[in-house]
């Protein structure tokens, strides 16, 4: 497989083509992604995606990064339009924005593939599939690991618990809140939550926002982040503070979570892969170019992970 620098985009961000060496590929994929740099769940999936994609001769792929800012992303869509890719992959910024964009690539004749975070409901008819977990799914399964830890250490009945959600606007920080709020007063209908604060997927945000918590708040039996890395910032400031006996539970294991659940400081996450999330979104884009029949919901699956079972699992890469 070759690499080549794209010289001119007319958004004028680089981006990169992966081409087969063999001759011309047979399909021209494009994807726009969420923001490679901030944390390794998506370093890991960007490494993953393009490892596929040269590893596969009948496609080459136009690689771009939205750094965040969901006007940047919305002017990669058009720019992919433009080039007249075959299929375009989107990791949404946000998933109420790119709709009007997404409507312009399917009006394009270009089939959307969603992956990782769904777009809002409304842009559905736009859209081919959507390659990624269920966050709905993850944020019931994190409430039911809280409760069940609550029932062991026999507080259900009295417990309060903090949130720490993801970027606002974003679909997966709405879905797995959504799911953690409707599952645990299910499974533990007594246990309070104080409040929800945005932790935006980053690690330094979610600390400051737990040292708020623990001004405010005299007694938490557990805190919820929508994923480990926010939730390692939580601990690392419960630590500082010397507030023990905290339950810290995820919703996608990262590395350092795996390793604070081995020290027995973090009681568990959803496990969730990036590499398979990142080579599902590439598989789904093929079949859907080959014509094969593809689901609208292509999810895999995220098991839990808690102290007790993690021996079962190794650990993230991210």
């Amino acid at each position: 497989m070759t690499l080549r620098t794209m010289l001119t985009l007319s958004t004028a961000m680089a981006g990169l083509v992966f081409a087969s060496s063999a001759g011309a590929a047979e399909y021209r994929i494009g994807i726009t992604q969420n923001n490679v740099g901030v944390d390794s769940y998506q370093t890991t999936y960007d490494k993953a995606f393009k490892e596929s994609v040269e590893a596969n001769d009948n496609v080459e792929a136009v690689v771009l990064d939205a750094g965040g800012d969901v006007a940047r992303q919305i002017a990669q869509i058009e720019d992919l339009i433009q080039q007249q890719v075959q299929a375009i992959i989107i990791w949404p910024t946000n998933g109420e924005a790119v709709i009007p964009a997404v409507r312009k690539a399917k009006n394009a004749g270009i089939p959307v593939i969603v992956t990782n975070s769904n777009i809002a409901e409304a842009g559905f008819d736009f859209v081919k599939s959507f390659s990624g977990p269920d966050n709905i799914t993850q944020g019931s399964r994190s409430a039911e690991i809280m409760c069940d830890k609550f029932k062991e250490m026999g507080i259900e009945t009295t417990a309060q618990v903090v949130q720490i959600s993801g970027q606002p606007g974003y679909t997966t920080a709405i879905e797995r809140q959504k799911g953690f709020d409707e599952r645990l007063p299910e499974v533990c209908p007594d246990v309070t939550v104080l409040e929800t604060q945005p932790g935006d997927w980053n690690r330094e945000k979610s600390q400051k926002v737990m040292e708020a918590f623990l001004v405010k708040y005299d007694k938490i039996d557990g805190v919820y982040a929508g994923d480990d890395n926010m939730g390692v910032g939580a601990l690392n400031a419960a630590k500082a503070a010397g507030r023990e006996g905290i339950i810290f539970v995820g919703a996608t294991n990262f590395a350092v979570g795996y390793e604070a659940m081995e020290k027995g400081e973090y009681w568990g996450s959803i496990y969730q892969s990036p590499v398979d999330d990142a080579k599902a979104a590439l598989k789904t884009a093929i079949d859907v170019l080959d014509g094969k029949d593809v689901p609208f919901l292509n999810y895999f699956d995220t098991p839990k992970i808690t102290q007790d079972n993690m021996s079962n699992f190794t650990k993230p890469v991210f």
